[in-house]
Order: C-alpha cells, then structure tokens, then sequence
C-alpha cells in the first residue's frame, strides 16, 4: 500500500480573469503589399484580415506578456503573489534557455511561482489551459497564470506570397483557479506528426552555426534571410476544416453539451474563411457568438484565443457565464479543444 497522503486540490476548476494586450502600432495590407505583388482584395478574401498589430522594440514578448498578465490578475481578483504557477506558450522567445516565463513570474512579483514555457503554436492556449487545470485539481497550485505570446513578425518573410499578410503580435492571458463546479471541460488533444512539415520554420537555428551560408535562403537582395514560417496552406485550410470540426465536435460530446447548449464559439484566429467553413461544418446556430478577431489583430498563434475571448467580453459580445467552445491548432500539426465557462 502506498504511504503517499493523496492530493488535496480543488474538486474542479475554471477560468477567473483574462486579459491581453495587442501592440500600438497597427499595420494595414497596404504596408504588406509594398514587398509581395497582390492585391487588399485578394488578402481579404483569401484570409478575412485587414490590419494586424506589429511591436516595437520596446515590446517584447516579457513585456507584452506582463501587461496582458496585469489585467488577467486584476479580472481574477487576485495578487501576483498568490500566483503558483505561471505557464507561457510562444514560438517566438529566441532565447533557448531560460524559459521567458520565469522572467515574467519574477517581473509580476510572484512568491517563486513555478514557471515554464511550452512549444505546442497555435494550440498552445489550449495545451496550457489543460496543464493548469490539472495543477488546480491536483493541488499544485491554487492559481496558475496561463499566456499566450507572439511576436511572429520576427518569423515572418515578407516577400512570401503566402504568408507575408498572416501573422501579428500579441499576448493574451488567464488566471485558473479553483471552483465548485466543472467549467473547464475535458479536453480534446493530440497530434499529427505525419504532417509537420506543412507548417514549420523554413531552416533551423543550427544552419547559422555550421557557417555554411549556401545551405541558407536568400532575399531579393542577396541577403542571408532570418528563419521563418512557412506553410502548405491548401493542406493547413484542408486539414482544419474538415479534422478539427471533428475534434471540436469530441469535445462537445466530451462535455456532455450539443452546440444548441454554446453560447460562444472561440476558434483559433488562423483565417477566416477557416473559421466560416467550421461554422458550417459544426452546423452551429445563428445565436452562437463566434470570434472573428482575426480581421483585425491577424494570427497571433498561441495568443489568439485569449485575446479573442478578451475582446468579446469586453465589447459585450459575449458576458460571464457563457458556455464557450475553445478549439487551437497548428504547427506539429497539434491541436486541443475544450468547452469553457467565461469568467
């Protein structure tokens, strides 16, 4: 027999406060067209965006994510110091080590709160939601800060047709903490590894080391090309469509709803024209909420689904209490879906 005491965690958890933060400057198709041939028509109906938000310098992914931070914690109505645990997703911290969110945890004045990154792109809001509510529950921790961060215009190649008009910067963020009742759902995840080549980093960081600059892009000018991101976007618009209304429908029937019981449908920020053809697929009624933050901050990868559920609470879209639908997924190809209760 085991002599370990069992854990004393919440019976349940949920999400207390959010909060984000989307740079100052705002940057429109016609900046995007100056360096690819095409067009503002041809951006919008392939992809719904029309402006995205770019940082400076001085808005860093610890920066962007501290502010978001602060707003989640005050909407919880907690203190940094009460935070045990902070989790960050992001693709775009270029240091290998240490981890940004031991930086943050330190920079919002936790009591050493745990803190480490995760790897999981555009599904990563999701992976880390699941994460924290199994420290809620399991005791671990009583509150856990969860973000999402991007700066993707430093993986962005702006003479790639393809993709030079996708992405923006951001951070979003959610304090979980315990609850009486489940308004966290189970969650729907996993991974397709067969396919991670359709979104991934054009060349990786160890290319630079070896000094073999042939084996490197080049830009019109000649000029070594920073990694980026690239991707198949027919297989991407393909596989989300038709795989992931599969999940999000698991998760649905995972939390023991129909989508005539949502109120909100909260999709990663990825293309609109995904994000319509889910809609449809998921047949989902006309009294659905559903986030198209995408027209106007872009894909911002793990941060979109916070900042999405952040702009809809605040412009009265969506209230406290709602029933919301959660689906992430991206490079890897990764993915997780959950139903969520609005804080």
């Amino acid at each position: 027999m085991s002599k370990i005491k069992p854990s004393k965690g919440a019976p349940y958890a949920r999400i207390m406060g959010v909060g984000g933060y989307r740079p100052t400057r705002i940057v429109p198709n016609e900046v995007i067209l100056e360096t690819i041939d095409s067009s503002d028509e041809w951006i919008r109906s392939r992809s719904g965006i029309a402006t995205r938000h770019w940082a400076s310098d001085e808005e860093t992914v610890a920066a962007m994510s501290i502010e978001a931070s602060g707003k989640a914690i005050a909407d919880a109505g907690i203190t940094a110091e009460q935070i045990g645990a902070v989790v960050v997703s992001t693709v775009s911290h270029f240091s290998q080590t240490p981890a940004i969110a031991t930086e943050i945890a330190d920079r919002l004045g936790t009591a050493k709160a745990a803190a480490f990154d995760i790897s999981a792109g555009c599904a990563g809001f999701g992976y880390g939601l699941t994460l924290a509510k199994g420290m809620v529950v399991e005791g671990s921790a009583r509150y856990v800060l969860v973000i999402g961060v991007e700066r993707l215009s430093d993986l962005t190649d702006l003479e790639d047709r393809a993709t030079a008009f996708l992405f923006g910067d951001g951070a979003g963020a959610v304090v979980v903490g315990p609850s009486e009742e489940p308004e966290i759902g189970p969650t729907v995840w996993g991974s397709e590894g067969d396919k991670a080549g359709t979104i991934k980093q054009t060349v990786p960081w160890d290319r630079f080391h070896n000094g073999d600059v042939s084996q490197l892009p080049l830009d019109s000018k000649g000029e070594i090309k920073f990694p980026a991101i690239t991707q198949e976007g027919q297989a991407v618009f393909r596989w989300a469509v038709f795989e992931m209304a599969k999940v999000a429908q698991q998760a649905l029937d995972a939390a023991g709803i129909t989508s005539a019981d949502l109120d909100v449908f909260i999709p990663h920020q990825a293309n609109m024209r995904i994000i319509d053809s889910m809609v449809k697929t998921l047949k989902l009624p006309e009294h659905v909420t559903v986030a198209r933050d995408v027209e106007t901050t872009g894909n911002t990868s793990a941060a979109s689904i916070p900042l999405a559920m952040e702009r809809l609470l605040a412009t009265g879209q969506a209230k406290s209490g709602d029933t919301a639908l959660v689906i992430g997924f991206g490079a890897g190809l990764v993915y997780a879906a959950t139903v969520v209760t609005l804080p």
